[in-house]
């Protein structure tokens, strides 16, 4: 009888480390398909920005209210300053429409923001004003704080959980 259970508890054991296995695996070609396209951990990606900018960059110490298995982070550094930025894209890899990114560049370079582009503009806590737009494949809140112009951006299917009040809460966490 100790046999057989030792036997059945091996077998188990194996099945579990299988499925483990092939868990890490999944991971490592969902991650793999994000850095073959410049992704990285946030902090390498950060920092490149900031040596690039000779500038600190200061992040929201809030997210959305919705889960996240992976988050990269990207320095785009093209041709010329106008396109240079930072990126962070938070995903979850079994819900898709939980995406969210945020895209940091000096204000020098700022998006602009056509009239029929914006719903609507919103004081911030710091009595700037951010631009609110759902006129994109996904909503974003574009704003500027310390000679950056950040913009949030949610997919338009969780725009349930991550509202419009949501992002600006997320905005006025940058200090």
């Amino acid at each position: 009888m100790k046999k057989i259970s030792v036997l059945i508890l091996t077998v188990l054991f194996c099945i579990a480390l299988s499925y483990g296995i092939k868990a890490k695996a999944d991971d490592y070609g969902f991650e793999r398909g994000y850095s073959e396209i410049g992704y990285k951990e946030v902090n390498i990606a950060l920092q490149e920005s900031k040596d690039h900018f000779n500038r600190n960059i200061v992040l929201p110490t809030q997210l959305p209210p919705v889960t996240f298995t992976h988050n990269f982070g990207r320095f785009n550094n093209l041709e010329g300053d106008a396109n240079d930025g930072f990126e962070i894209t938070y995903i979850n890899k079994d819900l898709t429409q939980n995406h969210y990114q945020i895209r940091i560049k000096p204000v020098k370079y700022k998006l602009e923001f056509r009239e029929e582009q914006i719903d609507q503009i919103i004081k911030l806590k710091d009595k700037s004003t951010a631009i609110y737009s759902t006129k994109n494949p996904l909503n974003l809140l574009a704003f500027e704080k310390n000679g950056w112009q950040y913009i949030l951006l949610i997919d338009k299917r969780i725009s349930d959980k991550v509202t419009k009040e949501g992002l600006v809460e997320i905005a006025n966490s940058i200090k």
